[in-house]
């Protein structure tokens, strides 16, 4: 199937990304200000500046306060902006205690709202004891658990792979008569088991909802194809879209489409990806930027840079804006390609157009050098980010350590493996794993065994010599592993 049939034979227009060689000029046009809205406008932002600042010292100093007893008639708002920015951040530590110091105030009122924010951050950190002796807390209070509370203790049990009890929980609601357990309930459920790929819980849970008289949701028919999708089950995956086509009730929308091809292109299936694009769009579900996010990704790792072009092409005719995930996606594809002309032009625009490359991009850019052999210009990099806010961290210091790796530079890895250590990054088994890779490859077998010791070591990134389950090894990094 050609592209054209998916989308238009606007295709053809030429595209305002062109390559270094065909690269044309164009001069932004400035609207004129006059100088006195300027002023005003410089003011307002003073205003707004102050006020950020007066507001961040007002919960810094909560924060210090929450460990004493004696602070019992603090001003309400200073308390709860405190307590709003711990959670929003997932400083689960620092929350608890400003809650600790809200319940001692004179003007206090337990909330189900703010339990269930608490319990929901505390499962996003993985801290089901915590949630737990909250939920305690609250019912020492009288409260009575609300159906978002107990929702939110589901998840938190459910984040936390505790999925036997996140169903007790749920078991615990339907004895409840004005907490029964709804259609979000369960889909956060669902959504816990697909990331366990726990797939094997699913029928039941949807059969359940269906004894309950509870329908499914589009949310919930999105985060089981969406989990099937992750897993490569695309046979699932597609009996989940029929079954939301035919209950009637449920309507894909833009969500289930990066879902799906986001699936086949992360499983390589091209045509299949192109079919379903041109179904959605025949059910009159348009493209967003994530989409054609997707379908750059998902062209770039076949090597159909041809196709990329296009995407690029359509995305400027609807005028949809390249964000840091299309720049690093190109930035990315192309690196590994060796096209380090194409990498390099369009990190280039990036900043151009005033977009700031992140961590990520430079790992890319590093792993890119790499594979054309260019690590000389790995240095330069170092330097930039230096001068920029982008925080240097153990995923962009294993790209490098791999560069110098790879290009036998075995001192300069030793240098990369120290500044890692002044910039406060914790080696991973990745980080180790790499090194061991480059001294073997040099057979330099006592460096690699003194390092191997000290990996061992480290007991909660290795057990017995083996990756644990739940350890993530990214795609950069992995033939590492099936090179040893």
């Amino acid at each position: 199937m050609e592209l054209h049939s998916i989308t238009s034979s606007s295709w053809s227009i030429s595209s305002p990304f062109d390559p270094p060689g065909e690269r044309r000029r164009s001069l932004p046009v400035f609207s004129a200000k006059k100088s006195s809205d300027f002023e005003g406008l410089l003011k307002t932002s003073k205003g707004e500046l102050s006020k950020i600042l007066r507001t961040e010292a007002a919960v810094i100093g909560i924060e210090r306060k929450a460990g004493s007893s004696k602070f019992n008639n603090l001003w309400p708002r200073a308390v709860l902006e405190a307590l709003d920015d711990s959670i929003a951040s997932n400083r689960w530590e620092s929350a608890l205690k400003i809650f600790a110091l809200l319940r001692k105030q004179h003007w206090y009122r337990p909330k189900g709202q703010t339990y269930a924010r608490l319990l929901m951050m505390l499962g996003k950190c993985r801290q089901p004891e915590q949630a737990s002796s909250l939920f305690t807390t609250m019912l020492s209070e009288g409260f009575n658990p609300t159906l978002d509370v107990y929702t939110s203790l589901v998840a938190a049990f459910g984040h936390s792979g505790l999925l036997d009890e996140a169903i007790s929980t749920i078991d615990e609601m339907k004895t409840i008569s004005d907490c029964k357990p709804d259609a979000f309930t369960y889909t956060i459920l669902i959504g816990c088991c697909t990331k366990l790929q726990r797939f094997d819980l699913i029928p039941s849970l949807l059969a359940e909802m269906s004894y309950l008289g509870i329908q499914c949701t589009v949310v919930t028919y999105n985060t089981i194809i969406d989990g099937y999708g992750k897993a490569g089950l695309l046979e699932e995956m597609e009996n989940s879209i029929t079954l939301m086509l035919e209950c009637g009730s449920c309507v894909p929308d833009i969500f289930t489409l990066n879902s799906i091809i986001s699936a086949y292109g992360d499983s390589r299936r091209i045509s299949e990806m192109e079919k379903w694009y041109v179904e959605f769009q025949h059910m009159g579900i348009d493209p967003d930027l994530t989409s054609f996010n997707i379908l750059i990704n998902s062209y770039g790792k076949t090597g159909k840079y041809e196709k990329m072009n296009k995407i690029m092409n359509f995305m400027k005719i609807r005028y949809f804006s390249p964000d840091l995930v299309t720049f690093n996606t190109l930035i990315e594809c192309f690196g590994k390609a060796g096209k380090v002309d194409k990498m390099e032009y369009y990190f280039r625009l990036m900043k151009t157009q005033g977009i700031k490359p992140n961590s990520i991009t430079y790992c890319s850019l590093v792993s890119g050098y790499a594979k054309a052999e260019l690590v000389e210009k790995v240095p330069f990099l170092i330097r930039e980010i230096k001068n920029t806010d982008v925080v240097l961290d153990t995923p962009f210091f294993n790209s490098v350590i791999n560069a110098y790796g790879q290009a036998g530079d075995i001192d300069i890895m030793k240098e990369m493996f120290l500044l890692m250590k002044e910039n406060k990054c914790k080696p991973d088994y990745i980080t180790f794993a790499t090194m061991i890779k480059a001294y073997n490859s040099m057979s330099m077998d006592v460096e690699a065994q003194e390092l191997m010791d000290k990996m061992l070591k480290k007991s909660e990134i290795m057990v017995d010599g083996a990756i644990p389950q739940n350890y993530k090894i990214p795609d950069m990094e992995r033939g590492i592993m099936n090179e040893r």
